[in-house]
């Protein structure tokens, strides 16, 4: 967990700097926010200098380091800190959750380790199903805005969040970034968590589904190296399927693995490159979103 990771997503007993989770603010869905259209609700007003947004939009936070190393403090007091983050989380989590469900949205959070092809993933996703449905993303990544440039590119509205010395999303940070985005209803916000495999896992922005993403190119073992992020994950993506005859990897050894952790994992093979395999993905995207819209018109 983060207190022990080093991402510095608490103030530990003073040592560590100041995270999201440790704000009091009124995540309420008022209508505070009348000129975004949109209405969560943060008061920032003690902290600017942890959270910058520049003349993008894009959130930065994090400055400093992350300086979460505790020397002397006993598990116990770990495990509580750890506790007490997860259960503010997930109080914005339920707001975000109440956000999306309120507009007929359908929210993929998507995971992997870098070097997946998440990124092109997406802007191929985007590409590809533009004339189907509404779409925009929020982009986490610990330093750069590369990536939502190239999703802005495509024309899409992104909100880049920089998570600083962070090694996952948020969902405070995704609430704040929706303040920024504005998401048409009825639309699907993929939310590209940070690359990796272990924090991410433990922490709900709200979303409908974890995405794991495994690129062939990876060892076939991820799934049993990293249990908590495909138990949490309700689809493993195997990307980069062209290159399988390139590779030494075994397919149904992966799917094997994963659904050692998890029996009810759905596996989808495809390439974003190629395209082999993507209708299957953009067909059950559309129907997670038909099952949003639908579930608010109810």
């Amino acid at each position: 967990m983060c207190t022990v990771c080093g991402c510095g997503t608490a103030s530990v007993e003073g040592q560590g700097h100041k995270h999201s989770h440790a704000h009091d603010h009124a995540h309420d869905h008022g209508h505070h926010h009348h000129h975004h259209g949109h209405d969560h609700h943060h008061d920032h007003s003690h902290d600017h200098d942890h959270i910058h947004t520049d003349e993008k939009g894009d959130i930065h936070f994090g400055k400093g380091l992350g300086a979460t190393h505790v020397p002397g403090m006993d598990q116990k007091r770990i495990v509580e800190i750890e506790q007490n983050i997860l259960g503010e989380n997930d109080r914005y989590a339920m707001a975000n959750r109440s956000y999306f469900a309120e507009r007929g949205m359908f929210v993929l959070n998507l995971v992997s380790s870098p070097g997946s092809g998440k990124t092109t993933l997406l802007t191929r996703s985007i590409t590809d199903c533009k004339d189907r449905f509404d779409m925009s993303v929020i982009e986490g990544d610990q330093q750069t805005s590369n990536d939502a440039e190239r999703i802005r590119a495509t024309g899409v509205k992104a909100t880049q969040v920089n998570t600083g010395k962070g090694c996952h999303l948020d969902a405070h940070m995704v609430g704040h970034a929706l303040e920024h985005l504005t998401p048409e209803e009825g639309s699907v916000l993929f939310i590209e968590n940070v690359g990796n495999l272990v924090c991410p896992a433990a922490f709900d922005l709200g979303e409908a589904h974890k995405v794991a993403i495994l690129s062939v190119t990876e060892g076939e073992d991820k799934p049993i190296k990293y249990p908590d992020m495909f138990y949490a994950a309700d689809v493993m993506i195997l990307n980069k399927v062209d290159l399988l005859p390139y590779l030494n990897f075994d397919v149904e050894k992966c799917i094997d693995f994963a659904r050692q952790v998890n029996p009810d994992i759905r596996v989808m093979q495809l390439s974003a490159t190629s395209g082999e395999g993507l209708e299957e993905w953009f067909d059950w995207i559309g129907q997670g979103l038909d099952a949003a819209k639908e579930k608010k018109r109810a």
